[in-house]
């Protein structure tokens, strides 16, 4: 429980957004040339310089003259950016704008939900001001327990001698943004390369490659198993053989593949000495591991293990370098679990990650 900050909202990334129809700016010739074999499609990594401002014909007018304050908050990087269209990371309905343009094309004005989704009335509920812990104000955020193990954060929007009427909703729920957005260039993914890493449960070393600059894509999934289309549960047994990991794509000629192996390195810290273990997570789907697509990366990730000197009392590294077998993607809720939960993943951020939403 603390204060809500305005300029720590962060919105949850979620699906379905849907852009209002906006002005097509006019495309240059030879901007329509280049945009021939040029079209984005899903999969395709997109180099886009976009803005946004709040849309005050959303919910964003409740906020007034913090309304600016709102894009401030959000958890990725806004201007020029560089990404794989459909993949995540980003509003969706960036996405969506985006995987209908032409390299080259800009357009202007368009209204995208800003991530949470729609404003929901029954969102708002009363309990009787003595269910309220001492202490509590309007404005604070306070975690509610709804059963089965779920939570849920809402916002104390009144108190009185005799009610708490507290809000549900995301903070941004019911906001738009405003986006102006101009894709510069498309290539297709197998212009990048692909790395695969394993360091225990799989958001934070998520977040901690979208922090790095060079990645333009992330997934989070199970791999080196030895059944089909594992499920989060199955995996978790421990029964399948699979390791929770993450899929980076990125681009080599801004990041090394040897430095996304330190990375984990870095990640893994005093667990690199521990087999099937990482921090309180212990099992054989949370060993850690460099999974390699190529003789070169296997040289490159054992060059980077050989250099972690063995541990006084813990012994040698446990870190597996292993060619990569089937990635299978784990369910969407798990894709960028901790950005969706408000934590940053712009580029080169340093707050501490913290494992869990």
């Amino acid at each position: 429980m603390g204060a809500l900050a305005l300029a720590s909202l962060c919105c949850a990334i979620q699906r379905g957004s849907l852009p209002l129809t906006v002005r097509r700016l006019a495309v240059s010739a030879r901007a329509r040339a280049r945009a021939v074999a040029a079209t984005s499609r899903a999969g395709d990594v997109a180099s886009v310089s976009y803005s946004l401002k709040p849309d005050m014909a959303s919910r964003a007018f409740k906020y007034g003259g913090n309304a600016e304050m709102l894009v401030d908050s959000l958890p990725f990087d806004i201007g020029d950016v560089q990404f794989v269209v459909g993949a995540g990371g980003y509003l969706p309905g960036l996405h969506s704008t985006v995987a209908k343009m032409n390299a080259g094309e800009k357009m202007e004005g368009v209204s995208i939900d800003a991530g949470a989704g729609e404003y929901r009335e029954e969102g708002k509920v009363t309990v009787p001001a003595e269910q309220a812990p001492q202490g509590l104000k309007a404005g604070m955020s306070v975690m509610l327990s709804l059963g089965g193990g779920r939570q849920a954060q809402a916002t104390v929007t009144e108190l009185t001698e005799e009610i708490c009427a507290l809000d549900t909703n995301h903070p941004l729920a019911g906001v738009r943004m405003l986006m102006d957005v101009e894709l510069k260039e498309v290539k297709a993914a197998s212009a990048f390369e692909v790395a695969t890493f394993a360091g225990g449960c799989f958001w934070g070393l998520e977040l901690a490659y979208q922090r790095e600059p060079g990645v333009v894509g992330t997934a989070v999934g199970y791999t080196q198993g030895s059944v089909e289309s594992p499920t989060y549960e199955a995996v978790c047994s421990g029964s399948t053989g699979h390791t929770e990991a993450v899929q980076v794509i990125f681009d080599p000629a801004v990041v090394t593949y040897e430095r996304l192996c330190k990375l984990l390195v870095e990640r893994l810290e005093n667990n690199i000495y521990l087999l099937n273990q990482v921090g309180n997570d212990r099992g054989t789907q949370y060993r850690h591991g460099i999974y390699t697509e190529s003789d070169a990366q296997e040289a490159t990730a054992r060059a980077v293990l050989a250099a972690v000197s063995e541990h006084k009392s813990l012994g040698p590294v446990q870190t597996e370098v292993v060619s990569a077998s089937k990635f299978w993607h784990a369910e969407d809720y798990h894709q960028q679990y901790l950005q969706k939960g408000g934590q940053s993943a712009k580029k080169e951020a340093v707050e501490k990650i913290r494992c869990y939403g």
